[in-house]
């Protein structure tokens, strides 16, 4: 078991230094992307992009106030995008009744292939 554990030990700190090394050349990347004015580029054999997604954020005690129908609040549990969506699909709740709780969160996406 001690081995496991030390295993596991360095394979965090290696996760550690490859998210903090990808982190730094995802700015590295985006930056040059934005000083060259462009969302698309293709470097050799790769293709990158920039993609723009827009997130919305729940306020939960707004939502709660929003929607006081404790059945429908149980469905939710916490202010869950993607459970939202759905009871918004099924016509469970209505985009107008929730459209004050919550805020637009602009997110970037950087994706690289290999052509």
């Amino acid at each position: 078991m001690d081995k496991k554990v030390k295993q596991y030990y360095q394979l965090k700190q290696k996760q550690k230094e490859i998210e903090q090394e990808l982190s730094e050349l995802r700015s590295d990347i985006m930056n040059h992307c934005t000083e060259q004015g462009v969302s698309e580029l293709e470097v050799g054999s790769y293709k990158v992009k920039i993609v723009l997604q827009e997130r919305k954020e729940y306020d939960d005690n707004k939502l709660y106030a929003a929607l006081p129908d404790p059945g429908v609040w149980r469905m939710l549990s916490k202010a869950d995008s993607s459970k939202i969506a759905s009871l918004i699909k099924l016509n469970v709740i209505t985009e107008e009744k929730i459209k004050d709780t919550y805020s637009i969160k602009n997110v970037t996406l950087l994706q690289v292939d290999k052509k």
